[in-house]
């Protein structure tokens, strides 16, 4: 009797022990890590950025009200795309005379609050809203695809996408080579002006400048000129007039013999 009371009581003491055990095993449930997959909220966007030559917009964007933003949808679908170092240190000359608000609107123009994944962007060409569209405030590029490659255009400046830093749904994440600059915070980008349209008197065909004139020869002279008929001239000239004196000298004679010879007849 006492050996069953003794076997009785050592089963409920083993009872005691091994069923909350095994309820709080059943309980356990597998960790997300478990599975080797983390949740949206574990990625960080700053670090991923960071660590693929992106580091100067993740320290802007860390240092900026603009991160929480990108946080906020990150579990709902995000696609970043974010600038290299060299198109930042280009741009931080404009980026530091902005205002808090521009520079908080410029970084959340670099968000676009879907997933997006690079397949999907060489065939989803067009407008795309962003992180910073509010309203009247459209803040939205093109995304146009050239074969693989994809560019996004503002009317200020052209992005082309040179790398992928992470695609994994819900968030997608492409380095571009320009700092996105909205048409609401920059001049546009000037164009060419038109040729002027050509004006009448510049279609007509314009006289030639005049070439130096060339001195003709002189005309030959005539024979009336020429040394010779000069010479004969002044000798016919001469004969004639010799020819004339002795007409008038024989005429002087003729005239007394006349007188005389009538004289003699009256008498």
């Amino acid at each position: 009797m006492k050996l069953q009371s003794a076997a009785a009581i050592a089963l409920l003491i083993l009872f005691a022990v091994v069923l909350p055990c095994h309820s709080q095993i059943s309980k356990t449930k597998p960790s997300p890590s478990a599975k080797g997959e983390a949740p949206a909220a574990a990625i960080s966007i700053i670090s991923l950025m960071s660590a693929h030559g992106c580091k100067n917009f993740a320290d802007t964007l860390s240092a900026s009200p603009a991160e929480k933003t990108f946080e906020d949808n990150v579990e709902g679908g995000v696609t970043i795309f974010c600038p290299t170092d060299d198109a930042m240190k280009s741009f931080s000359p404009k980026f530091k005379n902005l205002t808090a608000d521009g520079k908080q609107s410029v970084l959340e123009y670099h968000g676009v609050p879907v997933y997006q994944s690079m397949s999907s962007l060489r065939t989803s060409n067009g407008l795309m809203n962003t992180l910073a569209t509010d309203g009247a405030n459209n803040y939205d590029f093109v995304v146009q695809n050239d074969g693989q490659d994809v560019t996004l255009k503002t009317k200020v400046v052209t992005a082309k996408i040179t790398g992928t830093v992470f695609e994994k749904e819900p968030v997608a994440i492409f380095s571009v080579d320009e700092v996105l600059e909205p048409t609401e915070l920059f001049k546009l980008a000037p164009t060419p002006a038109p040729a002027p349209a050509p004006t009448p008197e510049a279609d007509a065909e314009s006289p030639k400048p005049a070439g130096k004139k060339h001195k003709s020869p002189p005309a030959p002279a005539s024979p009336a000129d020429s040394p010779v008929s000069s010479r004969k001239g002044k000798v016919a000239a001469s004969t004639a007039d010799k020819n004339g004196g002795f007409r008038f000298n024989g005429g002087a004679m003729v005239v007394p013999v006349l007188l005389i010879w009538f004289a003699h007849l009256l008498l």
